[in-house]
């Protein structure tokens, strides 16, 4: 397909499930109590069988996770944290201390305060993750995040109180969104979208929105509560916390239990499988595969519950789970700079220095969005085709689907002696088969706007014309008069790669932006304009001879970076 077809998404779709009440967020909701009490157990025993039901392994457990609590508080405290956790950690430490000092002495007590302490660890664990879905604050948000874009994207274009502008008419929807709706009244969606930017978070609940869609759980950095107000109504939008900074094993498995747990019971969730933005502005190719994995474990336990409770073989009334990628194109990132230099500290050590900084904060964010609103930019949001965990087709009624067309029965991979069975080195392999096809979908549902194509032009020939002599953080350091591509070199570089991305296009191997056609000047100067926009220190402009230069090659290498791995550089 040459051109895709862009939609305006103006939330005038209808919703899926018009009653609130029947939404499974809210229902998750009103059942919270019944449902941490599972969780506590459920995890408590899935940890049990990772390490074993033995007091010695879950004590060792235990100090490897005060160990680990203890450098996070000393290191990285933050406002959100509870207060009385350092009071908690040492009264945990105590009896280690405590069961240490007692272990050759015959008595049960050592091990029941091991049990007791195992327990109340996995349950703050489980009472600070979900989150608590209010339907007032959900409409109340959607009317404001809906009203307050709508507003400012026509005060910044001139407009002021006149509905001129939609905005629908810069963020940009494509994909099969009828099919998608379909398949949310069929099964349980998993939407798993690349991440560039804190204000994903804000996109994706404003189009789940629009295309009528009840609201999806998804993670959110514990970070982000920091914030009161955003804390406020995350944690009522449906967003539960995760703590990257916690790395044992009860807050980790827990984390997974809870996702595997709403997955059953049918709530829509949200994984970014990335883990975390995008640092170097690249489309991700190395996934997370902790929740994915909890999506293949609650899909195989749909089936099993399904031929528990008819008592036979049949699996066709077990809910389904459908996987939905999804690649967000922005033709610049509010965070750009800040990411692409955090990403060049790690990867080039002593070979790379930062020279300046950057603080996002509540006026960066307002600046970044007027000037995206004021400009003739957009967000495109590429839907891929929907897929059961399996990477299969789907069909409209929601059958798996094989590559020679025909309908699967897909119980039938979880089967072993002939009955669906637990098997962890199975599913693990399921799961990392899912995380390929996912970045493999991203590769093909990716949209070229022209500022990616531009910058990836710009960087290549002069990556090419000092490869001979400097390494890439030499080039990041290019002289201003190094930096200068004639402009007749440049125009001619960029059709080429523009003419070989139709080609690619037409293929189905990614997807072009409908300014991505036409006149090969109006095309630069478009992709010009848009990485120009928002950053003061410019990745792209012109030089007083017309010739293509650029200010900040840090950022310049930043938006190259979305289109490596499609072999263009073999072009130029």
């Amino acid at each position: 397909m040459a051109l895709i077809h862009e939609q305006n998404a103006q939330g005038l779709y209808n919703l899926v499930i018009p009653d609130i009440e029947q939404w499974p967020i809210y229902r998750l909701t009103k059942d919270r109590k019944p449902f941490i009490e599972e969780l506590i157990s459920n995890s408590m025993a899935h940890i049990k069988e990772l390490i074993g039901d033995n007091k010695q392994k879950i004590q060792e457990e235990i100090a490897r996770a005060l160990y680990l609590e203890r450098i996070r508080m000393k290191t990285e405290h933050w406002r959100v944290d509870p207060p009385d956790e350092r009071g908690f950690w040492r009264r945990v430490n105590d009896t280690i201390v405590q069961s240490s000092t007692l272990k050759d002495i015959t008595s049960t007590q050592p091990a029941d305060d091991i049990d007791r302490i195992f327990q109340q660890i996995v349950s703050r664990y489980a009472h600070e993750i979900p989150g608590i879905f209010s339907p007032k604050t959900y409409k109340f948000a959607s009317r404001v995040v809906t009203f307050g874009f709508a507003r400012l994207l026509n005060t910044a274009s001139g407009m002021f109180f006149r509905n001129t502008f939609r905005l629908g008419d810069r963020i940009k929807i494509t994909g099969n969104i009828e099919k998608i709706r379909e398949l949310a009244l069929k099964g349980t969606l998993i939407l798993t979208p690349t991440h560039s930017s804190n204000l994903d978070s804000l996109v994706m609940g404003w189009v789940i929105d629009a295309i009528g869609l009840p609201p999806f759980l998804y993670g959110a950095g514990l970070n982000l509560f920091n914030s009161r107000i955003f804390g406020f109504f995350m944690e009522r939008l449906g967003a539960y916390k995760v703590d990257r900074r916690k790395k044992n094993l009860f807050y980790l498995e827990t984390l997974k239990m809870f996702s595997r747990m709403v997955i059953e019971r049918g709530c829509h969730s949200l994984f970014f499988p990335g883990g975390t933005r995008s640092r170097d502005g690249a489309l991700e190719s190395h996934l997370k595969l902790g929740l994915l994995g909890s999506a293949v474990e609650a899909q195989r336990l749909n089936f099993m519950r399904n031929t528990t409770e008819t008592m036979a073989h049949d699996t066709s009334g077990a809910k389904k789970i459908f996987v939905v990628p999804l690649v967000l194109n922005y033709h610049f990132v509010l965070e750009a700079a800040s990411l692409i230099e955090e990403y060049l500290k790690r990867s080039g050590k002593e070979k790379y220095y930062i020279d300046r900084e950057e603080f996002p904060g509540t006026r960066l964010l307002a600046t970044f969005l007027w000037k995206f609103f004021a400009a003739k930019s957009e967000v495109i949001l590429s839907f891929g085709e929907p897929m059961d965990i399996f990477g299969h087709a789907i069909d409209e009624h929601g059958n798996s689907i094989d590559r020679h067309g025909n309908t699967i029965d897909i119980s039938q991979y979880f089967v072993s002696k002939g009955i669906i069975t637990k098997d962890r080195q199975r599913d693990e392999e399921y799961t990392r088969l899912l995380g390929n096809k996912i970045t493999d979908c991203f590769k093909r549902y990716n949209t070229v706007l022209s500022s990616h194509l531009v910058a990836f032009a710009a960087f290549e020939i002069l990556f090419r014309k000092h490869r001979r002599r400097l390494d890439l953080y030499g080039l990041l350091r290019l002289p201003d008069e190094d930096r200068i591509i004639p402009y007749t070199q440049f125009a001619r570089v960029t059709e080429l790669l523009r003419d070989h991305l139709r080609q690619m296009a037409e293929e189905g191997k990614v997807q072009l932006a409908s300014h991505m056609y036409g006149d090969i000047n109006r095309l630069i100067k478009h992709g010009i304009a848009n990485l120009g926009v928002y950053h003061t220190q410019q990745p792209l402009t012109y030089d007083p001879e017309g010739n293509i230069t650029s200010q900040d090659m840090n950022l310049l290498y930043f938006y190259h970076n979305r289109l490596t791995n499609y072999d263009l550089e073999k072009l130029i």
